[in-house]
């Protein structure tokens, strides 16, 4: 081929999809950079073929292959990007894994292969090239991927049947040919997801369990960053080596210092920087060389200052990842872990909390501080902590990630500013939640979702219905955080929401008392000592109520009103709370943490579980124990699984879908009504039966069908459903009645096209929609119709897909639903149908992903079920389904 015909094909090669690039993480918990191949790279992939053992080239190829041709150099970096793709893994500017698919326009199976380099094996790389190369060939309309391996190259036929495909083979003991059908199948997305779980769980662990750590930009003069952080690791128990970079001095605070992190003689884990914003190029180049795993960036002036360090933050993290690193900030406070067996304290703060079961995340560095002096007054011990600063990489997702298989960690706290990818927030938390509490703190900014330097509002409604859903504990403080954490962390889950009260002070015990009933818990016992109680009538008080078996948590107020000796009124709490298996929240002298004396001191001196939280007020004290509760609660509740009614005829839904977008010009757009009322029915969703009329005598030809009475209703945007029910025309009940109703309403609505639809039976007004939410996708909402309702905003929302169990709860969620229970005039709803409806709408939602927005309005619900009058569908593109495509950070 020609100079000339290079220049051509060049020119005229396909460009490739944006998020075809991305970054990964391997299973060491590394990073590497996936993008498809160009013809730039061709000197990468010749050094990188070079660097290829033997017998790596020879599993890959078949034959020694020993250099590459400059033909089959250009064939492989000049590629279509449609049916042939090739995919390289880059670390710095060095290709250490290459995957490749094969096609045909006249086919829907491509052949698939990929090589990893022989340092590089073993990392998990060829099942994320595998998924990336599969995702680029979905794109291209390719169902099927081929390999040929040889047979004595078991280990990567494992790759294919690890990454959790189905695949099927033939072996004649030369080679094995494999076949797999790449659709991502839930089975397959299992896998995926517990790969991508255990990678970050990895690289979380690189992160906070370092071997080693360099102080880049380490210093002795007082009052620095540098000067802090090696202080506060020196300080501390870490019995790691701590290795100061300073390129002017020999020693720093009297430890040997390194002019740069290359010439440190021992690997290196970990790199604190608190160097300025402009110097951060030569850090990650020495990091790059020395192969750090992750850096902690202490140092402002990033997104921080202005617009312009916004740019530099961006280019920080796409630098670092490229470098195969994790980044824990910039501006951030630093991180720590108590566990012995590392005892890191990284941070700007002089002093931690003792070790505790907690795991804390938050951004902000000031706030960071406080945390952790108010964990530490409160004598909350912490397991980890973490403090990401502007979190332009690792976030609080990477963290609960991490703390869900943390031996040492039972209740994880989040301190939210802003929410980076809200839906993979809920899914983790919602899997995590059964086993261990997470409690966040929605800050002044967690209404925004940031991506890519934007931010879109959340709707803060729909938020707490989803975090509910996720059996988050959503709180309103900091306060709150830490007095639902030191009751989760000391203390057992109720059992119920029977309390008993017990006080040393009336009007204290009266006011637990509103307190309780007002929140939904069921006060069972109220035992009032008065001010002049002693030890001893306290003890037999508390060891009664415990005892009793209508009783599943207790309050203690143990206020006295002169100063008394409080050891006699503390052992009877901490011995109920040692004995019984109910939580005890007490308010005990006006005391708040964990109290010395109410304290049960574990090895190290920190309260261990069975310790009793104190509160400054029973009001605190009520509402912790509250929402403890409602956590329990939601955690006895059977998981629910997405299931798919029976009978669904999805196949006829996707023509009506096709169909509609192939004639709709823009490719979106209203479904028409009769189109939206098929695709219900494809579903088991039924519109009460009606007709189309353009004329007066359409309209009584429709009736006559239908039957009598009848009722005729506008279709014009903006008529249908109004609340003076100017668009309808009710119980028409022959054929004058019928052209004399036709004639007025098409007359003022200003169209011709009613329709003319059976008259239901009466009920009450429900509406189901469903909408695209920026942060959490498809999410469905439930309330009852009317004015009053829309002002109220009383709807209730869940994230789709949704099981039985969440449909009902759905249901029951709307403060007016008791509605549907019925009233002294009216009989009860169907509720059981409503609830069907709405896991139906999840599967029509799941299975046909074009559906952009969904509305049933009205829905007449009486003793005999649900009709649904009326239905609105609009059409468009799947959006990314963030989750559902191949890993990547």
């Amino acid at each position: 081929m020609s100079d000339d015909q290079d220049a051509v094909v060049a020119d005229d090669r396909p460009s490739y999809p944006e998020d075809w690039r991305a970054d990964v993480l391997a299973a060491d918990g590394g990073v590497v950079h996936i993008r498809p191949i160009t013809p730039d790279d061709a000197a990468k992939l010749v050094a990188f073929h070079a660097r290829l053992s033997e017998q790596t080239r020879y599993l890959r190829y078949f034959e020694p292959y020993p250099t590459m041709s400059p033909n089959d150099v250009y064939r492989a970096t000049h590629v279509d990007n449609r049916y042939r793709v090739g995919l390289i893994a880059l670390l710095g500017d060095e290709i250490i894994a290459v995957g490749v698919y094969e096609g045909r326009p006249d086919s829907t199976t491509a052949e698939v292969a990929f090589v990893v380099a022989d340092e590089h094996q073993r990392r998990g790389l060829g099942s994320v090239l595998l998924e990336h190369l599969a995702g680029a060939a979905a794109d291209s309309g390719i169902e099927t991927f081929e390999a040929a391996i040889l047979a004595e190259n078991p280990s990567m036929v494992r790759v294919f049947e690890d990454a959790g495909y189905q695949v099927r083979g033939t072996d004649d003991g030369y080679v094995v040919q494999l076949e797999f059908e790449i659709d991502p199948n839930e089975a397959l997305l299992q896998v995926r997801n517990a790969r991508e779980r255990a990678s970050e769980a990895r690289s979380v662990r690189n992160l906070l369990s370092p071997r080693s750590i360099a102080v880049i930009g380490a210093s002795q003069t007082e009052g620095k960053v540098g000067q802090a952080v090696l202080a506060n690791l020196l300080r501390g128990q870490y019995d790691g080596p701590v290795f100061p970079v300073n390129d002017t001095r020999r020693a720093v605070q009297g430890v040997r210092s390194y002019a740069t992190v290359r010439d440190i003689p021992d690997t290196v884990d970990l790199a604190i920087v608190a160097v300025p914003a402009s110097d951060i190029d030569d850090v990650l180049d020495d990091c790059l060389g020395k192969g750090v795993k992750s850096l902690v960036v202490l140092s402002a002036g990033f997104a921080d200052s202005d617009a312009g360090g916004g740019a530099v933050e961006r280019r920080l993290v796409r630098e670092a990842r490229a470098h195969g690193m994790r980044l824990v900030g910039p501006n951030a406070l630093g991180v720590a872990n108590n566990d012995p067996a590392v005892s890191m304290n990284a941070t700007l703060a002089p002093e931690l909390p003792g070790r505790g079961r907690a795991g804390f995340f938050c951004q902000s560095d000031p706030l960071g501080a406080f945390i952790l002096r108010e964990a530490a007054s409160r004598r909350l011990g912490l397991s980890t902590f973490v403090s990401a600063g502007n979190r332009a990489d690792v976030s609080g997702n990477d963290l609960l990630q991490y703390w869900d298989t943390d031996p040492d960690t039972d209740v994880v706290l989040l301190y939210l500013e802003s929410l980076g990818n809200p839906r993979k927030f809920f899914q983790i938390a919602r899997r995590m939640g059964r086993d261990k509490p997470i409690v966040v703190v929605r800050g002044s900014r967690i209404d925004r979702l940031e991506a890519n330097g934007s931010a879109s509002t959340i709707d803060g409604t729909v938020a707490a219905n989803v975090f509910h859903q996720a059996g988050v504990i959503a709180v309103d403080s900091l306060a709150d955080m830490f007095d639902c954490a030191t009751l989760l962390c000391h203390q057992p889950l109720p059992a119920g929401p029977r309390l008993a009260v017990v006080s040393t002070s009336a009007p204290l015990a009266w006011l637990a008392v509103d307190l309780a009933t007002s929140g939904g818990l069921t006060v069972t016992r109220t035992e009032t000592l008065g001010p002049s109680a002693d030890p001893e009538s306290f003890d037999a008080a508390l060891r009664e109520v415990m005892a009793d078996a209508q009783v599943d948590a207790v309050v203690a107020l143990v206020v006295p009103p002169v100063p008394v000796a409080m050891e006699p009124f503390a052992a009877p709490l901490r011995s109920a709370a040692q004995a019984g298996a109910k939580p005890i929240v007490t308010t005990f002298s006006g005391e708040h943490g964990i109290p010395g004396l109410l304290a049960v001191d574990g090895p190290d001196g920190m309260p261990s579980f069975g310790s009793v939280p104190s509160f400054p007020d029973p009001d605190r004290a009520v509402r912790a124990l509250q929402r403890v509760w409602r956590y329990a609660l939601w955690r006895a509740e059977e998981v629910s699984e997405p299931r798919h009614p029976e009978g669904l005829d999805v196949e006829r839904a996707h023509g009506i879908v096709v169909s509609a977008l192939r004639r709709n010009s823009t490719g979106a757009g209203w479904l028409s009504d009769v189109d939206a009322a098929a695709l219900l029915d494809c579903f088991g969703i039924h519109i009460v039966d009606f007709r189309e009329a353009t004329t007066a005598d359409e309209a009584v030809d429709a009736a006559e069908q239908i039957g009598y009475p009848i009722a005729l209703k506008a279709t014009r945007h903006g008529w249908r459903n109004r609340p003076d029910l100017r668009g309808v025309r009710l119980d028409l009940d022959g054929a004058g009645e019928v052209r004399r109703a036709y004639n007025d309403l098409s007359g003022v609505s200003g169209s011709s096209l009613l329709h003319v639809q059976r008259m239901a039976d009466k009920g009450i007004g429900c509406v189901i929609n469903v909408h695209d939410d920026p942060s959490f996708g498809s999410v469905v909402s439930f309330g009852l119709s009317g004015m009053i309702t829309e002002l109220l905003g009383d709807r209730a929302f869940r994230a789709l897909p949704l099981g039985r169990e969440d449909a009902e709860q759905l249901v029951a969620a709307p403060r007016a639903a008791p509605l549907l229970a019925g009233t002294a005039n009216a009989e009860p709803a169907d509720a059981a149908s409503l609830v069907d409806i709405v896991v139906r709408i999840s599967a029509l939602c799941d299975d046909i992903p074009e559906i952009r927005e969904l509305s049933l309005e009205p829905i007449l619900a009486s003793g005999d079920g649900a009709a649904v009058l009326d239905a609105r569908v609009r059409i468009g593109p799947e959006p990314v389904r963030r989750g559902l495509g191949p890993r990547r950070i």
